[in-house]
């Protein structure tokens, strides 16, 4: 289990090992609510990142983008974009991504390196219920930035999947690739990425059998360009059912890239993907 995984697994400790009367089901925040003061994000805080400071996020170092009110709370959109320079001088290593009210608050926490060109990723979420939404950036010398936002979205986490059951197992693990740029002109380009999981919660009703579908989600992921580390994620079930990722990268030669995923099943999917272009 790599650093990543390790950190993920202690914060959702925190909360699977909580008492019971601390275990009550998280509320939705209001609106205006101070993003400071939640305590759930207190405990994510110092499961993370300790006492170290966190600076609050202006526009010109991180942009944290997603909707007020999402329409679907199962698939909300989100992107998150470092303004800071990537590359071998200093860079953006890392992006948490939390929502405070989901069931368990730390979503994703995505690895880059000076190959990626730019540290940004945009993917779908799960949001259980009105919540602070945040992003926060750590360079590879250790520094804190914080973006947040609020989001109105409610039963993410608990909706029933969206596709069928057979043909979501028929196609586990296939995988699209999307590039849009000149991998031609040396310049960061965008790769989206789409991986067939059901990424199942184990909070949803199987509405045939009204039995509660067994968690089953994906865990990390592993991109790779030229041999080299471009893009990599450690996982929760906030994700949405086939999980969706666009990010940058630099091109070297082609723009074919190297994909390796893994399940909270221990089933391994992997390819080396030649992209579609935009």
């Amino acid at each position: 289990m790599n650093r990543l995984a390790r950190t993920l697994a202690a914060a959702a400790f925190v909360f699977a090992a909580a008492p019971a009367s601390a275990a009550e089901p998280v509320r939705a925040f209001a609106p205006d609510a101070d993003p400071a003061a939640s305590a759930i994000w207190q405990k994510v805080r110092a499961s993370l990142f300790g006492t170290r400071e966190i600076a609050p996020a202006g526009a010109d170092v991180l942009e944290l983008l997603a909707p007020s009110r999402a329409v679907d709370a199962g698939v909300v959109p989100v992107a998150v974009h470092s303004r800071l320079p990537q590359g071998a001088a200093g860079y953006v290593a890392t992006i948490y991504l939390i929502v405070d009210a989901n069931p368990s608050p730390v979503s994703a926490i995505f690895r880059f390196t000076p190959d990626s060109g730019r540290a940004q990723v945009e993917t779908r979420l799960r949001v259980d219920q009105y919540s602070h939404l945040r992003a926060i950036a750590e360079t590879d010398d250790g520094r804190l930035f914080m973006a947040t936002r609020f989001v109105k979205a409610s039963g993410g986490c608990s909706a029933a999947p969206g596709s069928d059951a057979a043909a979501a197992l028929a196609s586990l693990g296939q995988m699209r690739l999307r590039v849009s740029g000149d991998p031609a002109a040396a310049q960061p380009v965008l790769a989206q990425l789409q991986i067939s999981h059901p990424n199942h919660t184990g909070l949803a009703m199987d509405q045939l059998t009204r039995q509660v579908t067994p968690a089953h989600f994906l865990r990390q992921l592993e991109v790779r360009h030229a041999g080299r580390l471009v893009f990599a994620a450690d996982l929760d079930f906030s994700i949405s059912e086939n999980p969706w990722f666009r990010f940058a990268f630099l091109p070297r030669g082609d723009a074919r890239l190297e994909v390796e995923a893994s399940d909270t099943q221990g089933l391994r999917f992997a390819g080396v993907l030649t992209p579609v272009r935009e």
